[in-house]
């Protein structure tokens, strides 16, 4: 086998206490805060100097978790605007299934949530929607009808 899980996926972040709000709210659990800096940072990023504050989020069910990073050194890099569309080469989406997903963008819009577009209807099936939550990061939310 070539992989055993999917582990996390991370997300690079100006704001930390904001970002842990925002997924918070989401329903996230907080598993830890750290820092990370030295030699092995430096190898696995590929980066000089790295100096790193990393926070480890989980989903409820505790099967998938989200890693926030916010760079001391070095500097963060702006790769442009943040409002850039869906289709934009190597753009980050995370979606997850939520239960209402009015209500969860009703209650993610005070920590800055945006809809990219509206909430659709897929059938009978599913409310979708993709809004941009921190750093720019696209967040698609789910919620099965039947």
């Amino acid at each position: 086998m070539a992989i055993q899980r999917m582990d996390n996926v991370g997300i690079v972040v100006e704001d930390m206490d904001a970002a842990i709000a925002f997924f918070g709210e989401l329903g996230m659990e907080l598993e830890g805060r750290t820092e990370v800096q030295g030699l092995v940072a430096d190898q696995c990023t590929g980066l000089d100097g790295v100096h790193c504050d990393i926070a480890m989020l989980r989903t409820p069910d505790g099967h998938s978790r989200l890693e926030l990073s916010r760079y001391r050194t070095p500097a963060v890099i702006s790769t442009g605007p943040r409002d850039r569309p869906h289709n934009v080469l190597g753009t980050h989406r995370v979606m997850f299934a939520v239960d209402d997903l009015e209500d969860t963008v009703a209650r993610l819009r005070p920590h800055g949530a945006e809809l990219v577009g509206g909430i659709a209807r897929f059938e009978d099936s599913y409310l979708l929607c993709y809004l941009r939550g921190p750093a720019g990061i696209i967040v698609g939310l789910a919620e099965q009808l039947n």
